[in-house]
């Protein structure tokens, strides 16, 4: 069994690779079909090196790389009993006649393949020899072929120098004819062309000064310089004497630089030419501006010709473009040394700005606003090129528009307060037009919505107009004073706080009297309906405006400090409660002084029994009423303190068929033995003091009650300084049950009307010579029938 395994492995080892793989063999005969061996060829040959290598060293293993015979004899020996053994010898026969079956067969399957490389081996040696034979040939030719070619190279050379020799003694030849005709080229083009002289003479003047020791090459590089002299002679008297616009200016210059000129000089000739252009420039857009009025009067100029924005094209155009073109110009010509550009540059701008701003002081009407805005961001683009030559006008610029945008904010100011007066003259107006008979005029309450809603809506509006400098596509609003300065003081602070703050102020001046503002006294009407129109600011408008301004104008965290709005509603209130008080001023001092002439005009010692109530009381309850229904427009109801029972029933004892006789004789009819002065200072030490002029509540009771309050002290004023006679007080005694009749019910408080009247009645008491008081039932039958 050890020599068959032998002599297998003997027999595979010249036929298979180093892992006994097929694609080894087959790689040996460079191509075909290979078959691959069969089971026990592929187990015979054995596992590959790297499977070999991973399993473990195994001696027994037939198949293995570490197979030892003697151990695989012993071990089958010791296990297998007879039958096993004579079985796996007939299995081992059978695979060695398998194995060699194969490999009989890979013998006879390559034995071909064989031939026939061999054949093709041999073939290729024949065909290698032919192709020695003709590549010695060719080498022979190629050999013959490079010493023509090297001959010919040899000749080609000689004749390309021979070629280069003569070329440059034609050049030579026409660089010394382009020398002989330099001084008549620069002749004839000195006078038409002096730039093409110039590049002509610039060519030459480097030959002529190498080549100037010899005799001919001297005289015509003294003809040359006598001929470039005269051109610059020309150029200068050019330069000094004619108006040059910056291109030519420019080109004169160059020239005279180029014609070795002196620098110094000659930038102070481009500056003086550029000045003089650019004040012309200056003059042409001064001349569009009127005159300034040497006496100082106060005449209003003429409009201007053109609108600003037309102005300010002009002057961008014309000024600031040929400034920049100029400014570059100087730079090309004289390097970046700006020593003496940036004052001249400085100058011009300063008075450029100067005029802009004399132009923008014509525009006294508010116009269109968003005109001038788009004049200024015309102007502030356009400056940008002139920045960068003057960063210094930066900060000139922005403060023009700045003032500009101020002043616009200022002259709308002015706009809103002349449109409040006019609205103010309009409601003055309506409230003192004659009404026909039979035909109302339009109410407080029409005439203060009317007035409100149109200051609101201007006061919206001019917001809207002044926006017009903040908005996105305009270029200043950029710079930091539009975002926060202009916004908070100019709008919020110098345009809507102002306003509101002037609204109170000439509010509050109507209750100011006429005496310090110079005017007829304000109708009471429209002192009511601006305490009105001042207390709805201090309620609701002021907030909402506050609110609409900080929205379209936000301020800055870090900005400027800004008014709160409880210090303008505080203003609004405060006009608000003035003009209030005096309403109740006038108003009172209205009936006052109808109650002091009926008083003062009475000859209260020889007056008769009293019959009626006089018209004067009429009068006054008439008047009291229409303040009622005045006040009532505007005004809410107030609250009045409870009426008693005592109350109702004086109010409509006049129409009643009851009566209280002698339920008010007390107050009215002192006994006769008590004395007067004693009962009355009896009654003040029990009765509350009431302030005549103490300030009124924002309602239609606390109004009415301090117009009471004053009618009926100037009443009982009046009559403690008369003297009267027994009919004298009888006639108070029926004028006072008469205002009591009807004055409580608009009071706040019936006691207030109540102690007043009763003073009255004790002080007329006090000053009666004969005090007969009449009965109590007589004084109402009479006041029922008047």
């Amino acid at each position: 069994m050890a020599e068959v395994t032998a002599g297998t492995g003997a027999g595979s080892g010249a036929g298979s690779g180093p892992a006994g793989s097929p694609e080894a063999a087959g790689g040996s005969t460079g191509g075909g079909g290979w078959r691959r061996p069969h089971g026990p060829l592929q187990r015979y040959y054995g596992p590959s090196t790297a499977e070999a290598a991973e399993a473990a060293p195994d001696p027994t293993d037939i198949d293995g790389p570490h197979f030892d015979p003697e151990v695989f004899m012993t071990k089958v020996r010791s296990e297998c009993p007879l039958g096993q053994l004579l079985a796996r010898e007939a299995a081992l026969g059978r695979e060695i006649r398998a194995l060699d079956s194969d490999m009989q067969t890979l013998l006879y399957e390559n034995y071909n393949k064989f031939i026939s490389a061999t054949d093709t081996i041999r073939k290729m040696k024949v065909d290698f020899r032919h192709m020695e034979a003709e590549m010695d040939d060719l080498a022979a030719n190629m050999a013959a072929i490079s010493a023509s070619s090297a001959r010919v190279s040899a000749a080609l050379q000689d004749r390309h120098r021979r070629g280069a020799q003569l070329a440059g003694v034609q050049a030579l030849l026409r660089k010394l004819q382009a020398l002989v005709e330099v001084p008549g080229r620069l002749r004839c083009w000195a006078e038409t062309e002096p730039a093409r002289a110039l590049r002509c003479h610039a060519r030459a003047r480097a030959v002529l000064r190498h080549y100037r020791h010899l005799p001919s090459f001297r005289a015509i590089e003294d003809e040359s310089h006598a001929i470039m002299a005269d051109l610059a002679q020309r150029l200068r008297t050019r330069l000094r004497e004619e108006m040059l616009d910056p291109k030519e200016l420019t080109e004169c210059v160059e020239m005279l630089l180029q014609l070795e000129e002196p620098a110094e000089e000659l930038s102070e000739e481009f500056l003086s030419q550029a000045g003089a252009r650019l004040e012309a420039e200056l003059a042409a857009l001064e001349a569009e501006l009127p005159a300034a009025d040497p006496s100082g009067s106060a005449a209003t100029p003429p409009p201007p010709a053109s609108d600003i924005l037309d102005f300010v094209d002009r002057g961008s155009s014309a000024f600031v473009g040929t400034l920049c073109q100029l400014a570059g110009s100087y730079r090309a010509l004289f390097g970046e040394d700006t020593g003496r550009l940036e004052p001249f540059a400085a100058a011009l701008a300063t008075r450029y700005f100067a005029l802009l701003e004399r132009r923008l002081a014509l525009e006294h009407g508010l116009g269109d606003t968003s005109l001038l805005v788009r004049a200024l961001d015309r102007f502030h683009r356009r400056l940008r090129a002139l920045l960068e030559l003057l960063p210094a006008g930066a900060d000139a610029a922005a403060a023009l528009v700045a003032r500009a945008a101020r002043e616009r904010v200022d002259r709308y100011l002015r706009a809103l307060q002349t449109f409040f007066l006019g609205c103010l003259g309009d409601v003055r107006q309506a409230l003192a037009a004659p009404r026909p008979p039979g035909k109302e005029g339009p109410g407080l309450p029409d005439l203060l919505a009317t007035l409100a809603a149109s200051v609101l809506g201007q006061l919206k509006a001019v917001l809207a107009y002044v926006q017009l400098f903040t908005a996105r596509d305009v270029a200043f609003a950029s710079l930091p004073y539009f975002k926060g300065e202009f916004c908070v003081t100019a709008v919020r602070e110098g345009l809507v706080v102002a306003f509101v703050r002037w609204l109170c102020r000439t509010a509050r001046g109507f209750a100011d009297g006429p005496a310090e503002r110079g005017a007829p006294a304000a109708p009471p009407a429209l002192l009511l309906l601006l305490a009105r129109l001042c207390l709805d600011y201090e309620n609701s408008t002021i907030s909402y405006i506050l609110t609409l301004t900080d929205e379209q104008f936000p301020p800055q965290d870090s900005g400027p400090a800004v008014t709160p709005g409880p210090a303008l509603c505080a203003e609004a209130r405060a006009a608000a409660q003035r003009l209030l008080d005096h309403y109740v001023q006038v108003q009172g001092a209205a009936v006052a002084q109808m109650l002091r002439k009926s008083v003062e005009t009475r000859d209260w010692l020889g007056t008769v029994e009293p019959r009626n109530v006089r018209a004067v009381m009429k009068r006054v309850v008439e008047d009291i009423t229409a303040i009622d229904v005045q006040v009532g427009q505007l005004f809410e109801e107030g609250v009045r303190r409870a009426q008693s029972s005592d109350s109702s029933r004086r109010a409509f004892s006049v129409y009643s068929s009851s009566r209280a006789p002698g339920r008010y004789a007390p107050s009215y009819t002192p006994s006769a033995p008590m004395d007067t002065h004693l009962l009355s200072n009896i009654q003040k030490l029990f009765s509350e003091r009431i302030d005549i002029f103490s300030p009124v509540e924002f309602n239609k009771v606390s109004v009415l009650t301090g117009i009471i309050k004053i009618s009926l002290k100037t009443l009982l004023e009046c009559v403690r300084l008369r003297t009267l006679g027994r009919f004298g007080l009888q006639q108070v005694q029926v004028d006072g049950h008469y205002l009591q009749l009807y004055l409580w019910r608009f009071a706040s408080d019936e006691r207030v009307v109540q102690g007043l009247l009763d003073e009255v009645a004790a002080s007329a008491a006090h000053r009666c010579l004969d005090p007969v008081p009449m009965e109590h039932s007589v004084v109402e039958l009479i006041c029922e029938r008047g």
